[in-house]
């Protein structure tokens, strides 16, 4: 290696290094602040403790709008799952004009910014005469989730050998049995990863959900600006780190079941 690349490469390592301070910085504070016993925001804490965690257990509003939100975010992530493998599979298999358009359109709304698809999904629910909080919750839920996995079950699935299938049904399988015993397993990285995102992505989403939520139903990132507003405590904190926590926990999970290199090959 010459003296070039030496340098090189360690700017290269010095700037990653640099980036990933400047991103895990904030959620360091967060998680440092929410074990401080200060009311405030504030660094280094006079002293540590369990205060806020103590007070979210006692809290009456938060767990309502957790349940909420998880089952929100769950219900969408099954109906995302089902109706995202079933267009990649048609987007797949399919032979017609515009398919990459169609697959783009699909995946759009990871482009566009959450109040513009909010706006534009709210005047359209009015329009339909769709006024039920939870059915447009679920609604817009499933928009934002869907291209999650139509992604990921569209790459996995243009590296499957759709004859395996047909192996299975020359050997005495029906097709849906040929299709639970060949397709499924082969795609289960795929439902498992696509699902976790869209169940975070679902769980953490603000920009739409504050369009459709009223004040009996609200999410957990709702709830969490209410806070902000009304008491800007370390208890605001103290919920950010339980999310950091179930997003590294997921990433646990993924790894322990499919791996993190496949995860992002997918």
């Amino acid at each position: 290696m010459t003296a070039v690349e030496r340098v090189a490469s360690f700017v290269v390592w010095l700037l990653a290094a640099a980036t990933v301070i400047f991103l895990l910085t904030p959620l360091v504070v967060t998680v440092a602040v929410s074990f401080g016993s200060s009311a405030v925001f504030t660094l280094p804490a006079p002293s540590w403790s369990l205060r806020w965690y103590q007070a979210l257990g006692r809290s009456r509003e938060l767990w309502p709008v957790v349940l909420a939100s998880v089952q929100l975010a769950a219900l969408s992530t099954v109906i995302a799952l089902a109706l995202g493998t079933l267009c990649a599979i048609g987007l797949l298999r399919g032979d017609f004009r515009g398919r990459d358009a169609v697959v783009t359109f699909l995946v759009s709304p990871l482009m566009l910014p959450g109040l513009v698809i909010g706006i534009a999904m709210l005047e359209t629910f009015r329009a339909a005469g769709l006024r039920d909080v939870w059915a447009s919750l679920i609604l817009a839920h499933v928009v934002i989730t869907l291209p999650y996995v139509i992604r990921t079950v569209y790459a996995a699935l243009s590296l499957f050998d759709f004859t395996l299938i047909d192996a299975a049904r020359t050997l005495g399988l029906s097709y849906p049995r040929a299709i639970m015993k060949v397709l499924v397993p082969s795609l289960a990285p795929a439902f498992l990863t696509s699902g976790m995102f869209a169940f975070l992505a679902s769980m953490d989403n603000y920009p739409i959900s504050i369009f459709f939520t009223d004040a009996w139903t609200k999410t957990l990132p709702i709830q969490m600006l209410q806070y902000v507003e009304e008491s800007p405590d370390p208890t605001i904190a103290a919920i950010s780190t339980l999310l950091i926590l179930l997003a590294v926990a997921v990433l646990v999970v993924g790894d322990r079941l499919v791996g993190l290199r496949r995860m992002v090959d997918l």
